[in-house]
């Protein structure tokens, strides 16, 4: 491996780490200060309202100061965050904690634009692979961190993502080489974000683009997030509904065959078949998984509609992200995937939503139905073909 594509996988996974072991201790944590479930449910869309705002911002300010600066300022608010966290004395300063993270949130987004400034186009989508293998190792072992340490009270998880997030800092800082593939061009850039996304929406191929990655998007964050709760509603062990520590056994398992197909499939998929028919098949496979969970009734069903789910975002994630990457000049992809964080950040704020709303419906199946319809748009949107990019791909 590239030695700087094994120190930006080194820095996503430690981020990584940082915020899934944040993640299921958060509604328990902010329980202690009082907070009810709606107020649990603001604090997820405030992260996300902010990513929303920030995250184009963050992409294009690395267009045009460089990724690495950028990255390390988007560190530094995360691990100030985390501490602010740790030491709030009331739900005023979390909601502060979450605001001050939210805002500082592109350090995926420019380490994506990193990798594709670095990899060729032949190299990006298993070079981007490699992020989402980061992102399974982190959904693998971020949890169990939790679980481990949250007998200690909710504070220890807390100063270990804060811990780990310093040291992100400090592997960017003397690790990470600054890119020097491109010599940035401010006059070619669009004077600001919404010009500049006019102007993205406008070129046909990525309005397409950006539509798949948006689909994937909502589909994956209405399972994320609602998947503990139609488990407990649909799923029965020992007579009894399932619990945190099966739903949590069951998420790890979702993250292991993540890194499974991040590790041996993507790669040599993309290779053999193509990007296109691979983000194809990443869309059926994910489709099949969630209407598997639509049908059934017993949990052990879980392992094969988890694996398909989490075989078909580990793919679609990658070459959806290398497919837009790759329709603009070098000097302006941390601009136009500040633009998908922005989808992504959307999609964190409304899927939630409708994905509680389901589970509240009086039939349970619908719930999985609505990210499996957004696999099947997907799916169409894969047929259509866009005009080449001339010079987009240096």
């Amino acid at each position: 491996m590239d030695s700087r594509l094994a120190a930006i996988f080194l820095i996503v996974l430690i981020d990584v780490l940082g915020l899934t072991i944040i993640l299921p201790l958060l509604p328990f944590y902010s329980e202690h200060f009082g907070a009810g479930a709606k107020t649990v449910g603001l604090l997820v869309a405030v992260y996300g309202a902010c990513q929303l705002v920030s995250g184009p911002i963050l992409g294009r300010w690395s267009d045009r100061y460089g990724r690495k600066p950028i990255l390390l300022l988007s560190q530094m608010g995360t691990c100030a965050g985390f501490l602010v966290l740790a030491f709030a004395p009331s739900l005023k300063w979390i909601f502060l904690a979450r605001i001050i993270d939210g805002v500082t949130a592109g350090n995926i987004s420019i380490a994506q634009a990193y990798i594709s400034d670095i990899a060729t186009p032949q190299e990006r989508p298993k070079a981007l692979g490699k992020i989402s293998v980061a992102f399974g190792v982190g959904f693998f072992i971020g949890p169990a961190l939790t679980a481990v340490l949250y007998r200690f009270g909710c504070r220890p998880p807390i100063l270990l993502a804060a811990l780990l997030s310093l040291l992100s800092i400090i592997a960017t800082a003397f690790l990470l080489p600054q890119e020097g593939s491109w010599k940035k061009q401010p006059e070619q850039q669009p004077p600001s974000f919404l010009s500049a996304a006019i102007t993205y929406f406008r070129k046909s191929s990525l309005q397409a683009n950006f539509l798949r990655i948006f689909l994937y998007y909502i589909s994956f964050a209405a399972y994320i997030a609602g998947f503990a709760l139609f488990a407990e509603r649909r799923f029965r062990v020992a007579g009894n509904p399932m619990n945190a520590r099966q739903v949590g056994y069951a998420f790890a398992y979702f993250g292991l065959v993540g890194i499974i197909t991040q590790l041996f499939c993507i790669g040599k998929m993309t290779e053999t078949l193509g990007a296109r028919r691979t983000a194809m098949a990443g869309f059926v496979t994910s489709f099949v998984g969630y209407g598997v969970l639509c049908l059934v009734h017993n949990p052990w069903w879980i392992l094969l509609a988890g694996a398909l789910s989490s075989f078909g975002s580990g793919v679609l994630r990658p070459v959806l992200l290398s497919a837009i990457a790759g329709d603009v000049p070098p000097q302006e992809r941390g601009g136009v995937i500040g633009v998908t964080q922005a989808l992504q950040s959307f999609t964190q704020i409304v899927s939630p939503l409708v994905s509680t709303a389901l589970l509240a419906s009086s039939t349970l199946a619908f719930w999985g139905l609505f990210p499996a319809m957004m696999n099947v748009f997907g799916l169409c949107l894969m047929f259509r073909r866009e005009p080449e990019n001339d010079g987009a791909n240096a």
